[in-house]
């Protein structure tokens, strides 16, 4: 039976995040994607709701809407109507953690495989992966930078952006916002 935090919008309570902890978080992915967005691995706050990008404080939402993919901010659970406007939701790793530094290497080459056999069936146009870092480790490009790959990956274009989340100091929202304007500025090309 799932939480009462997992089926609404409502606040996750510690149970529930403690719960959370392992659970895989599902995926908005369809055919034809524009943009197929790929986190790093779910937090539990988003695991416990069931939403992407769900913790207070992550900026992944109001960066996009300030880059302008989205028309006005989104809750995390508008889901469909993100994938509507052509674009899905995914992670490397599958298994939600309180931090990705729980996380180990070979987590990272085994979800590269799992996103293949996404990218190959779904067949996005690009596949925007937020955390530079995971990128790094998936594809064993520890110089990767920011922005689009020279390499594509199962069809797809590749881009690198930023982690959204509020842990990552380095990155204001500004400097998101900056990163997927640039890619909103390639999808047009």
């Amino acid at each position: 039976m799932k939480s009462p935090a997992a089926i609404s919008s409502g606040r996750p309570s510690a149970a529930d995040l403690v719960a959370a902890r392992g659970k895989p978080l599902r995926d908005v992915i369809g055919p034809r994607l524009e943009v197929l967005f790929c986190g790093i691995n779910p937090g539990l706050y988003s695991a416990a709701t069931g939403n992407h990008f769900a913790r207070p404080g992550n900026r992944f939402w109001p960066a996009l809407h300030a880059a302008s993919f989205t028309p006005r901010l989104f809750h995390p659970s508008e889901k469909e109507a993100f994938q509507r406007l052509g674009y899905g939701l995914t992670n490397l790793v599958p298994r939600a953690t309180a931090s990705a530094d729980e996380l180990e290497p070979i987590e990272f080459i085994a979800g590269r495989a799992r996103l293949a056999r996404k990218v190959r069936r779904y067949r996005p146009r690009m596949v925007a992966f937020l955390g530079m870092g995971a990128y790094r480790h998936a594809f064993g490009q520890p110089k990767a930078a920011l922005g689009e790959q020279d390499q594509g990956f199962e069809g797809a274009r590749v881009w690198v952006l930023p982690s959204p989340s509020g842990l990552n100091a380095s990155y204001q929202i500004g400097a998101l916002v900056a990163e997927l304007r640039k890619l909103k500025r390639a999808l047009r090309a």
